[in-house]
């Protein structure tokens, strides 16, 4: 496993998500602003591990794609603790606990590893386990 390729898309995917959530508060569509921009967070994760996986795999490696994506969660749940949750949501009265916990996180983190296990299991699995006559 290349670990120290799949830290840097982690870090890659985790900046881009972080921009374009921070980016939807400048165009309030919804009246909730935090609604939008988890809607936004949530609909810009899929394409970005997608994308995150195809460049890991590119190579040719065949870990699982949930390893993978753990690796992609734990850069961002570590990035997310020493930037997001410092600069975002302690001035605004949250905390790391709040964070954290917040059902919103988790739906995010299951999305971001099965999305990148969904990559594995469409793109690479079939290629690594063919039957040869």
């Amino acid at each position: 496993m290349k670990t120290i390729k799949a830290i840097l898309i982690g870090i890659g995917i985790w900046s881009l998500a972080v921009s374009f959530y921070t980016l939807s508060f400048q165009f309030q569509i919804l009246e909730d602003p935090n609604q939008q921009a988890n809607i936004v967070l949530f609909t810009v994760v899929m394409p970005l591990v997608w994308l995150g996986a195809h460049l890991y795999y590119k190579k040719g490696s065949n870990i699982h794609g949930y390893f993978v994506g753990m690796i992609f969660l734990l850069v961002a749940a570590f990035l997310d603790a020493i930037i997001t949750v410092p600069l975002f949501v302690i001035p605004n009265g949250g905390n790391h606990y709040t964070f954290f916990t917040d059902q919103g996180f988790w739906i995010i983190a299951l999305e971001l590893v099965g999305v990148a296990v969904l990559y594995y299991y469409i793109k690479v699995y079939p290629k690594t386990n063919t039957i040869k006559a």
